[in-house]
């Protein structure tokens, strides 16, 4: 029994050691914590972050960024939309040394160390808030990536565009999700 427990505490090790060493080559992202004082995890998007009011992005902030990250990329999207995922924002090369993002972050304002945004599924730039047709409520994944490289992009590139560039320089990744119904 004895050695059985050895042996799965040498095999838990070794697991650990290939996750640190995976995450470290960039073949496991790294998770980052994602929250927004807006809304909770799981909890209601704000009628003012929404097309009901005033089509605000919500403020966002993130953690555990590993020290190589050089950029970050914030992409929100909405699975539930009836035509497929809708884009409904796409930021890119914002500086690794930014933590998060304030509320209300307009299409063609400046944004630290010259990042930009991309063109959502409404073909315009910028953040476009949640706006489901009636019924049950519809999911939003803010999604944050940190990566080791900026990307070689000029403004108003695509979702497509982006997590195309996007491959093979994620470092670390993380997520906060909000519901919006109408």
């Amino acid at each position: 029994m004895m050695r059985q427990a050895w042996f799965w505490m040498a095999a838990g090790a070794a697991l650990w050691a290939a996750v640190a060493f995976a995450v470290q080559t960039g073949k496991l992202p790294a998770r980052l914590s994602v929250t927004s004082p807006d809304f909770s995890n799981g909890g209601t998007i704000p009628r003012k972050c929404t097309c009901t009011g005033e089509d605000l992005s919500p403020a966002l902030t993130w953690s555990g960024l590993p020290p190589e990250a050089r950029s970050i990329v914030v992409i929100c999207d909405d699975p539930d939309a009836p035509g497929g995922t809708w884009g409904h924002w796409v930021l890119y090369d914002l500086p690794a040394t930014e933590r998060g993002l304030p509320a209300g972050v307009l299409p063609h304002s400046p944004l630290p160390g010259g990042a930009l945004q991309g063109m959502n599924s409404w073909n315009k730039p910028g953040y476009g808030g949640p706006c489901p047709p009636p019924g049950k409520p519809h999911r939003y994944f803010f999604k944050v990536y940190a990566l080791d490289a900026p990307l070689a992009l000029g403004p108003g590139a695509s979702k497509t565009q982006v997590l195309a560039a996007m491959r093979d320089h994620v470092l670390a990744l993380g997520e906060l999700m909000g519901t919006f119904g109408r």
